[in-house]
């Protein structure tokens, strides 16, 4: 009892001092308070691994995620360099299919997302909810505004190395249960962000942990993982690749759409003209779900990606561009340094300081 009254009493000071590093919301007392709550929720729930496997009650297959998962997480530690602490060595059932909801918003012409901002992290192209209700309600306020939203659940966030003194970020069942590929990638993904996160730019951090989770997830495959494991991630990994360069072509459509018809002055031109933006972009968005039903046809009928392309719009776009605009600069700088990965960090880091436009810059050059 003294144990886990303590346990307590350390999670709400560690909850305070994430809410006062900004780290879980903006704005308002009662967004603080409910991401305070939420994460106190999510930590509490968060016993060690090896409780959970001394514990007659948990199920077999719940056993044999976490065993897997934590030797994904020291081979995160020992061959991909990734941060060797707390996080990832506990798990938490929630009881719920995602750990927050993020509502992400951009203007009907632009793919360019709207910010909130973090008094430490910066400014990022999304705001988080750990109730969907409220996430969803969030979504019509900025609606109301004149933005195009979308709300989608989260698996799985990173304190970003803050709240390892108290047990660092837990496994959760909104992730345990993924493939074998699928999970190593998340584990890596999340680590990547204790290794580097730079303020104010989402793409950078997002595209960052991504080229990890990728480079990562396919060594631990070749390495570990069998023979079964290895084509249900080439399989899942495939149709991935090409809806990702479907809706790379789908932004690419759309930004020459509004970057060549900016309204013009006088208020029939500028009517006329946004009469134009907006016919085109009606058809680039049936064009992306043409040729999305073409590519489900030749999948099989998978139908992993249905609800992004019922919902899609330039909130949902903008925010996949996040995690997949820098991605083949990273990758090309990984191969650059040898595919040594303290090399890798090192080079990456060595630019983190320079502005936003400076960094890609940089970035680019690295590649050459």
């Amino acid at each position: 009892m003294k144990k886990r009254s303590l346990a307590g009493i350390f999670i709400a000071l560690a909850a305070i001092f994430l809410v006062a590093l900004g780290v879980t919301g903006c704005g308002n007392l009662s967004y603080y308070w409910q991401n305070t709550q939420g994460h106190i929720a999510v930590m509490n729930a968060a016993k060690p691994v090896q409780e959970w496997l001394d514990d007659a009650q948990t199920s077999d297959p719940t056993k044999r995620r976490l065993q897997l998962a934590q030797r994904i997480r020291e081979f995160a530690s020992k061959e991909l360099a990734l941060p060797n602490n707390a996080s990832y060595r506990r798990y938490a059932d929630l009881k719920r299919s995602a750990v927050v909801w993020n509502v992400v918003a951009a203007p009907p012409y632009s793919l360019q997302l709207k910010t909130w901002c973090f008094a430490v992290v910066g400014c990022v192209g999304y705001r988080g909810y750990y109730n969907e209700a409220d996430a969803k309600a969030e979504a019509e306020r900025v609606k109301a505004e004149g933005y195009e939203v979308n709300v989608y659940g989260v698996p799985a966030y990173s304190t970003l190395g803050y709240l390892n003194w108290v047990g660092g970020d837990p496994l959760l069942n909104t992730f345990i249960t993924y493939p074998e590929g699928e999970l190593a990638r998340m584990i890596f993904h999340e680590l990547a962000h204790q290794v580097l996160y730079v303020k104010d730019d989402t793409t950078f951090n997002e595209s960052f942990a991504t080229a990890v989770e990728r480079l990562g997830g396919q060594l631990w495959l070749n390495a570990h993982g069998s023979e079964a494991a290895r084509k249900e991630y080439e399989a899942f990994d495939g149709k991935r690749r090409e809806f990702k360069a479907l809706a790379l072509r789908t932004r690419e459509r759309l930004s020459q759409i509004y970057k060549q018809n900016r309204p013009l002055t006088g208020k029939e031109s500028a009517q006329n003209a946004t009469d134009l933006i907006a016919n085109q972009k009606q058809l680039a968005m049936q064009q992306l779900r043409d040729e999305y039903a073409q590519l489900r046809a030749s999948w099989g009928g998978f139908a992993g990606y249905d609800r992004f392309i019922a919902q899609a719009n330039n909130a949902s776009l903008g925010a996949q561009a996040a995690y997949d605009e820098l991605v083949p600069q990273f990758e090309a700088v990984f191969e650059k340094n040898d595919k040594n990965w303290k090399a890798f960090y090192q080079a990456i880091q060595s630019i983190t300081h320079l502005p936003k436009d400076e960094r890609r810059a940089a970035l680019l050059a690295m590649t050459k």
